[in-house]
């Protein structure tokens, strides 16, 4: 299995914000290639070289292998000179002028899928704000790639028949991500995890459709999660709304479609195809 290429857009961005936040001169960063052991440098940052562009990193060697190995934060204040790690990538390190190195993994469900990197062309110690920035835009990609590896999962299970408890499972999993997709900052994978919500919603359902009926995200959002059995408080608290603003858009929702109570307007929204 090649490295995750799904994940180089968020690392992408995650490395402009890194170095936003901490005025650090240089970002890059790796994603994981699961069967071959290895982390390989994908994005790079304010390099001047491409020494380290598609560098291959073996678990445990370097700081980044000793990243991935340990599952947490690592850093050294002159790499080259590091007692710390081994020193099998010093001549790429060297060619890009970096001294001073922190290294971050990005973990999604107890493994470990690439890591972000900061440097300084100086060799001073990296403070605790520059290492809890780095940290934060590491979580920025992890939940970006929960969202990714969710959606994935909803379009697998989208091929198989509409039926029975499987079915179920895909209307929760539906509904979580709908209830996800407004906290993805990236505008362009939220256009994409829309649809996806929408491929999944599209399957014709036997009975009379619903036809022409628009609902605005929202209402939409709301009522995915009427569907799944929420109350409004609860789908409040899922789409970090007010519970008044969850009970507006319900009754927007269920006008639209013309039905009467929060049953039948999940009736009417699976017949227009609007709900899984």
């Amino acid at each position: 299995m090649v490295a995750d290429v799904t994940g180089a857009v968020e690392m992408r961005g995650a490395l402009i914000r890194l170095r936003r936040a901490t005025g650090l001169p240089v970002a890059f960063g790796g994603l994981v290639e699961p069967d071959r052991g290895q982390m390989r440098i994908c994005e790079l940052n304010g390099t001047r070289t491409t020494a380290l562009s598609a560098l291959a990193v073996t678990a445990g060697n370097g700081l980044g292998g000793k990243t991935v190995a340990l599952a947490r934060p690592c850093a050294v204040t002159d790499y080259s000179s590091s007692r710390q790690i081994s020193h099998e990538y010093d001549a790429a390190v060297a060619a890009e002028g970096l001294r001073s190195v922190l290294a971050v993994p990005v973990v999604v469900r107890h493994r470990v899928r690439g890591v972000l990197y900061g440097a300084l062309r100086t060799a001073q110690p990296l403070g605790d704000r520059t290492l809890g920035a780095a940290v934060e835009a590491a979580r920025d990609v992890e939940q970006s790639l929960v969202v990714r590896d969710e959606a994935q999962g909803l379009l697998a299970a989208a091929r198989e028949p509409r039926a029975g408890a499987a079915w179920e499972q895909v209307r929760e999993a539906h509904g979580a991500l709908r209830a996800l997709t407004p906290r993805v900052a990236d505008p362009e994978l939220r256009a994409e995890l829309l649809a996806v919500c929408d491929t999944l919603a599209a399957a014709p359902v036997p009975g009379p459709a619903a036809g022409g009926v628009r609902l605005a995200p929202r209402e939409l959002d709301v009522l995915v999660c009427v569907a799944g059995g929420a109350t409004n408080a609860v789908a409040a608290e899922r789409l970090g709304l007010r519970p008044e603003t969850v009970k507006a858009y319900l009754r927007s929702a269920m006008r639209k479609l013309g039905a009467h109570t929060r049953l039948e307007a999940v009736v009417a929204a699976r017949r227009a195809g609007l709900l899984p």
